[in-house]
């Protein structure tokens, strides 16, 4: 199973339509990353993705993007093989 990074703040509904899609997804632990707490953490997901919303959602070394992005993975089937739960 890869690991799934998951960029996020507190108030982020789309963060947590995200956790909610990959919680039933079985994406397993998830290494949430809060950018509202710790301006470093947002710098640095700014360097790393080019974009300064959150979630910004990583699987293995992949950049997902965000929630839209992650829903469109999954409608197409592609999330569960990303997540190696095909």
């Amino acid at each position: 199973m890869n690991r799934v990074i998951l960029y996020t703040s507190q108030h982020c509904p789309f963060c947590k339509q995200a956790e909610h899609l990959l919680s039933l997804r079985n994406a397993g632990p998830l290494a949430k990353i809060r950018v509202d707490l710790d301006p470093a953490q947002l710098q640095q997901m700014i360097e790393l993705t080019g974009r300064r919303t959150v979630p910004q959602i990583f699987i293995g070394q992949r950049h997902i993007g965000g929630y839209d992005d992650l829903a469109k993975l999954d409608r197409s089937g592609e999330l569960r093989t990303l997540l190696g739960n095909q």
